[in-house]
């Protein structure tokens, strides 16, 4: 999956029971909740093919950060 320099981390953050994560030297390449009735075998071939998509295809898989919320346009009154 990783060579050289890159870390998988599993296990509760936060408020969220289980969670894989997977970086390198410079990014994260993917981070996953554990799915309700998922087995731990399923969410690691998530956490496969999700990494594989980012070094592959540059589409980086975050199911834990909220997005950030679109800026509202400016105002055209004065």
């Amino acid at each position: 999956m990783l060579s050289g320099e890159g870390q998988v981390s599993i296990g509760s953050i936060g408020p969220i029971a289980c969670a894989a994560i997977a970086s390198d030297e410079h990014n994260m390449l993917a981070a996953l909740m554990r799915r309700p009735d998922e087995t731990l075998q399923q969410l690691l071939e998530r956490l496969d093919r999700a990494v594989q998509l980012a070094l592959e295809d540059e589409i980086f898989t975050d199911e834990i950060n909220a997005p950030d919320k679109p800026k509202p346009a400016p105002s055209s009154r004065r």
